[in-house]
């Protein structure tokens, strides 16, 4: 048995070391595990001190970019390099525990293809403890299929399913999300997330919406289909308003069908309607032309302990 465990790493230099030394403890007792440290562009020490310990240790592998791919890429690099009979994601800023890999490793032994964490608790501020709330409830009524709440990249997969996960061609990738459509046996264990142990967030309110819009729009085709159901709204009380203005003036002389402010407010709300849904069509037009340009989905200026 060999597990793989691949984390991202993005300017984490601080955490690094505490971050091996728990995941030694935690997985002392297997006889055979890689950990495949993905640099997505840091800026900071963090490539050299990886190469450092990779020096050490034949079972840190590090997977260097040339710059900044983003989150969900630098998983899709880890993966594909992956040799392991399982494979693990978690956070490289100790936020998701190492000491919670034993029951992964437990629960995939039992014949779960999928173990998945769930988040019990945020140690972060209310404001993005509601949006993440929000999100994975609209994105769960919205799938076609099950997504489990409240979890996120953290967990382990069989080989099968990182296998599956590595054929596919796209680009813009919601791992968690992908995990879930493949299916077999899954199962989710609930931690309690723990605050950063060092430096800042890399995860910026934009890379957090467009995470979210990743996962929305790869996944549903329920904001297309929201253009068709308001445009038949629209006609529909269009149609009604105009039989009813048409009654009122040919059997009423009180109707008074002037009214600028009015007419000024209506133009003014479908305008804006209208573009809300041209930048819908966007959205999904410019994942369409992120594919069809079939450019690389990283490039890999550095690799140590890897063929």
């Amino acid at each position: 048995m060999k597990i793989s465990i691949v984390i991202p790493i993005f300017n984490e230099a601080e955490n690094i070391a505490e971050l091996l030394s728990r995941l030694a403890l935690s997985l002392g007792s297997l006889s055979d595990y890689e950990i495949l440290l993905v640099d997505d562009g840091s800026t900071d020490h963090s490539g050299p001190l990886i190469v450092r310990y990779c020096e050490q240790d034949n079972r840190i592998k590090l997977i260097s970019f040339s710059r900044n791919f983003g989150h969900q890429i630098a998983i899709s690099a880890g993966m594909k390099h992956a040799t392991g009979d399982a494979l693990i994601v978690m956070d490289g800023d100790l936020q998701d525990p190492p000491e919670v890999l034993p029951e992964f490793i437990a629960k995939w032994q039992e014949g779960y293809e999928v173990v998945y964490a769930i988040r019990q608790k945020r140690k972060e501020n209310i404001f993005k403890r509601i949006l993440y709330r929000i999100f994975y409830r609209v994105l769960s009524k919205l799938s076609p299929f099950h997504i489990p709440l409240d979890s996120g990249d953290f967990g382990i997969v069989d080989r099968k399913i990182y296998s599956i996960l590595n054929a596919f061609p796209e680009r813009n990738k919601f791992i968690r999300g992908l995990r879930a459509w493949t299916g077999y046996r899954q199962i989710g264990i609930a931690y309690e997330r723990a605050a950063r142990l060092k430096g800042t967030p890399k995860f910026t309110f934009r890379k957090l919406v467009k995470l979210a819009y990743d996962g929305l729009l790869s996944f549903s085709d329920v904001p297309l289909k929201l253009a068709s159901w308001l445009g038949f709204l629209f006609v529909l009380v269009s149609v009604v308003s105009i039989m009813i203005l048409i009654v009122m003036k040919l059997y009423s002389d009180r109707i008074n069908l002037q009214g600028w402010t009015s007419t000024i407010i209506v133009i003014l709300f479908i305008g804006g309607l209208q573009l809300l849904l041209l930048g819908i069509f966007g959205e999904y037009i410019s994942r369409i032309f992120d594919e069809v340009k079939q450019r690389p989905e990283f490039i890999v200026s550095k690799k140590v302990n890897l063929e």
